[in-house]
Parts: C-alpha cells; sequence; structure tokens
C-alpha cells in the first residue's frame, strides 16, 4: 500500500473511535504498519521523575517491561526523552548508537531488557494534549531507523491520534458529570423542539421544574444555552 492510501486509511480509523480500547486498536495498526513492536501515550517527564509507569496513560508494552525498567530506574538512561523536555523534534533512541556514544553506553540491565523483549530503537514525538500538557506518542520496536518520509508519515499521524485521544478525554471528562435519567429525559425532549411547557406536559412536571431540570444539565455539560446543550449532548452520544 503506498504511503497515501495508508495514512488515508489509518488517520480515518484514528479519527473514528469511539472508545480508549478502539483507539488503541487502531493505534496498534498504526504501529504494526510501520513496523513497530508497541506504541505508548505518556507524559512528558519532567526532572523529578524516576518512574515510567506514573506517566503512562495507554500503552501495548508487557506490565513486566514496565515494572523492571522502574525497578532500575532507567527512565534516567532514555536521552531521547531527556531531549523532549526542550524540543519540538522528533527523537530517537536506538541501542546501537547509544555505543557510539562516548561515556553514556547502556547498562547492562537495559541491554538485557532490550534483549528479552526483543526493542532495539524507537522514534518519540511531542504532542500537545488537554489544556495544554505536553505528552510523548512513542513507537518501540526491533527494526531499522525510519526514513524521513516514514518520519513524517508517523508524525502526520501522530497529530491525528492525540487530536482523537483528546476528544476522547473530552467526552469522558463531560460524562464525569453525568446528567441524571430525567435531565437526560428533558434534553432529549428539548432536541425534539418540545418547549418546557409541552415537556411538562408529557412528563407530568411544572414547566419551572423542566428549566431546573435544563438549566441543571447546562451547567453540567459547559453550555450557555439550551441550543448548544442538545448539540453538545448529541456530539458526546448522550441523546441520538
Amino acid at each position: 500500500m503506498i504511503s497515501v492510501e495508508r495514512q488515508l486509511l489509518l488517520s480515518a480509523e484514528l479519527s473514528s473511535a469511539e472508545s480508549r480500547v478502539a483507539f488503541m486498536d487502531a493505534m496498534s495498526r498504526v504501529r504494526m504498519a510501520f513496523g513497530f513492536s508497541h506504541v505508548t501515550i505518556l507524559k512528558t517527564p519532567v526532572p523529578a521523575d524516576m518512574l515510567l509507569a506514573p506517566l503512562i496513560l495507554e500503552t501495548t508494552l508487557p506490565q513486566q517491561l514496565v515494572q523492571e525498567y522502574d525497578r532500575h530506574h532507567l527512565l534516567r538512561e532514555c536521552a531521547a526523552v531527556a531531549k523532549l523536555k526542550t524540543s519540538l523534534m522528533p527523537q530517537f533512541w536506538s541501542i546501537t548508537e547509544a555505543f557510539e556514544r562516548p561515556g553514556r553506553q547502556p547498562s547492562a540491565v537495559m541491554l538485557s531488557l532490550s534483549s528479552r523483549f526483543d526493542l532495539s530503537m524507537g522514534v518519540l514525538f511531542s504532542v500537545t494534549g488537554l489544556d495544554g500538557q505536553r505528552l510523548v506518542i512513542r513507537y518501540d520496536g526491533n527494526r531499522s531507523r525510519p526514513s524521513q518520509s516514514e518520519i513524517n508519515e508517523l508524525a502526520m499521524l501522530s497529530l491525528q491520534a492525540i487530536e482523537s485521544y483528546n476528544e476522547l478525554r473530552r467526552r469522558e471528562n463531560a460524562k464525569g458529570q453525568i446528567l441524571t435519567e430525567r435531565e437526560l429525559e428533558v434534553v432529549r425532549w428539548t432536541a425534539q423542539g418540545k418547549t418546557s411547557v409541552e415537556i411538562g406536559q408529557i412528563l407530568s412536571l411544572s414547566d419551572h421544574t423542566v428549566n431546573a431540570y435544563l438549566n441543571n444539565a447546562i451547567k453540567k455539560l459547559d453550555c450557555v444555552n439550551r441550543t448548544q446543550l442538545v448539540a453538545k449532548a448529541i456530539r458526546l452520544k448522550l441523546i441520538t
């Protein structure tokens, strides 16, 4: 499959993901398309961070790998992660290239994990999460260094991925302030064009009570009026 067709197909799968499980399934197809074994989304480490696990938001990495990685504080060895703190450019790590760095060769533990889990290189992209939070999307595996065209394609797919992931998290945040069954019922009738008086007659409520339910729903979903409330409820699939 040529790269343009591949990018369109993978991008469509990412944008259509309706859950984190579906999203990670799509991300797995991205990493497999480029010959990587694993994909991870994590918070960008700060100097005080020593452990990988608390930073991970989503990953396909084996739990045992992460546990051993953290047991030996190997996050400090990852030069690519360190560079992402100050650069937005894609960063690479490679066991082979690490041996070529004077004074900073990989530890025996890092070499052992790399061999056992068949991970010899990776590429990391800096992306922006919700509220401007800096995140990292990283692809790890055992393959040659990606070409520039592959990096460009992965960069575009990573931007699509974080856009889709951010939207999923927005929906989760909105659903965290869940509407009650009665509030949902009132919103459904509002979406069908009914007035407060008409909804009150249908549900045997006063129009004052209907308005109270609508105002609560407007506040919970951070809207300014009924029109925006209905639109957002539909977008979040709270109503159909």
